[in-house]
């Protein structure tokens, strides 16, 4: 599929129109429109423009230094590198965890996912969903939500605290701790952490309930707009538990296309490389995953909470699974499919994990002493994978016979959703901008589908291989003096 409105054959007669850079995301990243002097959008592309090379500069490190190095990609979602590389290096040393292990993990990652949520929809996103996509841009910010409805803003400050004290007291620090280890964790809870998060944990489902109900309202009072904003039809793809529930710890990889049909289901993600393949643009540093079997034009599919909420059979909490049957039942399902429905499955999401956290802290072996688990049979490769806030995150290593790693590859849940949100913002400047005189409230239109994902574009700038670059030299008065553009196939051309 094509990004593009119209074929674009003769940019130099278009104007271009940037917005540069992407407003409340975590990272960096512009989107180029081309218009025509009648404002006809002939052009749309989201560019990521970092490039931060992890998986380079990993090689040559022992194996056990990972899961603290690659959790520095982020400051939102480092637990989410943190677990996944652990995870992995759980299948080179062929340890099965103990059961306090695995639960002290699954509790930081729950903390995680509540405090990415919250920050998430409180504080990036609200501004829009309350206030309007085009409103004020000077209100249109987490000041303003705190002017206009300060009780909900605290409750969200307060979602994300708790969920930070999670991490904090399973991983060592709120930020790029240390407490996963390759085979196990190096700390459980200490009795006292455990009663001090247990004192709040009532008051936290009760605030996630309150959320649901905020977007579920929103929805209800702007039904039309937001199901018809940025929609797009689109396979799918997240992990699923055995008995077909939603994990966001561990499962196997489970596909639907646009209609809902199996693609494949319970995959074993330690071979994802026989269902999945990526290739890269020369606009962006971000690579374009796709489904192995239908080809880069095809294959593409969307992750994160809109399709784990609908993808598995059930959500194992039940007040969880309570909302998740109302919003796939809601306006004859329209909201399931809607790019702004991913709103309120990520609250869906955030109170199962106010419930699992919970659930956790009432089992002893959350305070247990038996953390880490005996090696077992060697393996050269480990793949590990867990649902992200954003979705789907992929680390895969190879370590050879000296314990260092020799080859690292990530894909990141933005990564996964690449192709998507190109798409949602080509539907929104068509539904918009196409004809119209660009405003500033108009081109945040734009922004708000690139926020439904809630993207982490510093992430997600890890591609393997020859990458696109373009180096262009400019005189002081801003002339072009010079450009060198190196392809995909690592060709290089004179602009």
């Amino acid at each position: 599929m094509s990004f593009e409105l119209e074929t674009a054959s003769h940019p130099e007669n278009l104007r271009r129109v940037a917005i540069e850079p992407v407003s409340r995301v975590e990272g960096h990243g512009k989107v180029t429109l081309l218009l025509d002097d009648d404002n006809r959008v002939h052009q749309v592309r989201l560019h990521i423009v970092e490039f931060r090379g992890f998986e380079r500069f990993i090689q040559g490190r022992p194996y056990w230094e990972v899961p603290v190095m690659v959790q520095r990609l982020c400051g939102i979602c480092p637990v989410s590198h943190h677990l996944a590389a652990s995870k992995a290096l759980d299948m080179v040393l062929g340890a099965r965890l103990t059961p306090t292990a695995e639960k002290v993990r699954r509790l930081m990652h729950y903390g995680q996912i509540l405090q990415s949520h919250a920050l998430h929809f409180f504080h990036l996103s609200s501004p829009d969903l309350l206030f309007g996509f085009g409103s004020n841009v000077a209100s249109r910010n987490v000041v303003g939500v705190i002017a206009a409805a300060p009780e909900t803003a605290k409750k969200g400050v307060l979602l994300r605290k708790y969920g930070q004290e999670v991490i904090r007291m399973t991983a060592g620090k709120r930020v790029h701790g240390t407490g996963s280890i390759p085979g196990g964790v190096n700390k459980s809870l200490a009795a006292e952490e455990r009663e001090s998060l247990r004192k709040d944990i009532y008051q936290m489902v009760a605030w996630s309930r309150e959320a649901v109900q905020i977007i579920r309202s929103l929805f209800e009072k702007n039904l039309a707009e937001y199901n018809a904003f940025g929609r797009f039809e689109a396979q799918s793809m997240s992990l699923v538990r055995a008995d077909g529930a939603m994990d966001l710890y561990h499962g196997g990889l489970r596909a639907r296309d646009a209609t809902g049909k199996l693609l494949f289901d319970h995959f074993d993600y330690g071979r994802y490389w026989d269902v999945i393949a990526e290739e890269v643009k020369p606009w962006s540093y971000m690579k374009f995953p796709f489904f192995k079997n239908q080809g880069p034009e095809h294959g593409w599919y969307r992750v994160g909470p809109l399709t784990r909420v609908a993808n598995c059979d059930f959500i194992p909490t039940p007040l969880a699974d309570r909302e998740r049957q109302q919003f796939l039942a809601y306006d004859g399902g329209s909201a399931a499919g809607a790019t702004l429905g991913y709103h309120w499955a990520r609250m869906i999401e955030m109170l199962h994990a106010a419930e699992s956290i919970k659930d956790l802290l009432n089992d002893d072996d959350v305070v247990g002493t038996d953390l880490a688990a005996p090696p077992g049979q060697r393996q050269e490769r480990g793949v590990g994978v867990i649902e992200a806030p954003r979705g789907t995150l992929i680390h895969h290593y190879r370590v050879n016979e000296n314990d260092e790693v020799i080859r690292a590859n990530l894909i990141v849940s933005t990564t996964h959703n690449n192709q998507a949100m190109n798409e949602a913002i080509r539907q929104v400047a068509r539904q918009y901008l196409d004809g119209h005189e660009v405003t500033e409230g108009l081109l945040n239109h734009i922004e708000v589908a690139i926020r439904a994902f809630d993207p982490c574009l510093s992430c997600a700038t890890h591609a393997l291989g020859r990458m696109p670059l373009e180096v262009a030299i400019v005189s002081r008065d801003g002339t072009p003096v010079d450009s060198l553009m190196r392809d995909a196939r690592g060709v290089c051309t004179r602009a």
